[in-house]
């Protein structure tokens, strides 16, 4: 990583950390806390001739001190069935993941420049576990719901390198980014969407590039504590000679207590590096 990568880092990384300490310090709404354990699965072969299958499960601690500032810590685990790409977990809003798969160079065609060894230093076939990349993410509410003007809301975000890139569970680089919400409620309905851009860190085994991201759907309240969602997400190619990204989603968010609340999701990827199937379950307790 150059010097500047590391500066822009480092002050992103006390940025966030000071807005997160200080949001600790200050609660405005009923259940300023909430943490959550999801478990996600996914399949596909990503451009590869064998099939790759993944778990991503994410542990997220959660703050909210105030109806407009909220900030988000997730903790994943990695589950990689081999070493045939490599897992980097990109962001999509406040609540969303996502698993994207780059082939490994000189195995799904992704060529490079060099040497093109692969990051994973064990065998393709060998299957591998562990701590994924931690992200810390920040929104906030610049623009509140009214009558005629949907919320908008940005969003930033630090990853940090923290999966074994030599398993294949990350890149090994920071990744920093930028994004925009907008939703707004006609009735029972809640059409949304979100545009943002990663910067990825400069690897010399991994021909990374910085891309754009982005979803959007709508949701629909059947009742209280239950609301089916319907969403497209996808990004730009995350790496030279990779794919854009592309899946269809469908997500139903259920309120089971006061405090605990149930997502869940089936999703259909369409692009080459997006997986062939996925699907996932999270569960999340405020306090």
């Amino acid at each position: 990583m150059t010097t500047s990568n590391i500066r822009k880092t480092a002050s992103s990384i006390i940025v966030l950390t000071t807005i997160f300490v200080f949001a600790t310090l200050v609660q405005a709404v009923e259940y300023p806390y909430s943490i959550g354990q999801g478990f996600e699965f996914s399949s596909g072969r990503y451009g590869t001739n064998t099939r790759t299958e993944t778990i991503f499960a994410p542990l997220t601690l959660m703050v909210s001190p105030t109806d407009r500032l909220g900030l988000l810590l997730e903790i994943p685990f990695v589950y990689q069935s081999n070493g045939n790409v490599v897992s980097s977990i990109g962001r999509g809003g406040m609540q969303g993941s996502r698993t994207t798969m780059l082939p490994v160079p000189g195995i799904g065609g992704m060529a490079t420049s060099g040497s093109g060894m692969s990051p994973a230093s064990a065998s393709t076939n060998q299957s591998e576990s562990g701590l994924g990349d931690i992200t810390l993410k920040v929104g906030y509410v610049l623009v509140p719901e009214k009558a005629s003007i949907p919320q908008i809301r940005p969003m930033a975000f630090v990853k940090f390198p923290t999966a074994d890139k030599n398993k294949s569970l990350g890149t090994g680089e920071f990744d920093e980014g930028l994004s925009v919400e907008i939703s707004k409620w006609f009735g029972n309905w809640n059409p949304f969407a979100e545009a943002g851009y990663t910067v990825q860190g400069r690897s010399a085994q991994l021909p990374l590039r910085n891309y754009m991201a982005y979803n959007a759907g709508v949701g629909y309240q059947v009742a209280d504590n239950f609301r089916p969602i319907l969403l497209i997400k996808g990004t730009t190619p995350p790496a030279d000679g990779a794919s854009s990204l592309l899946e269809v989603r469908l997500k139903l968010k259920y309120q089971a207590t006061k405090h605990t609340g149930i997502d869940g999701y089936v999703a259909k990827g369409i692009t080459t590096n997006s997986p062939d199937y996925g699907t996932g379950l999270a569960v999340f307790f405020d306090f």
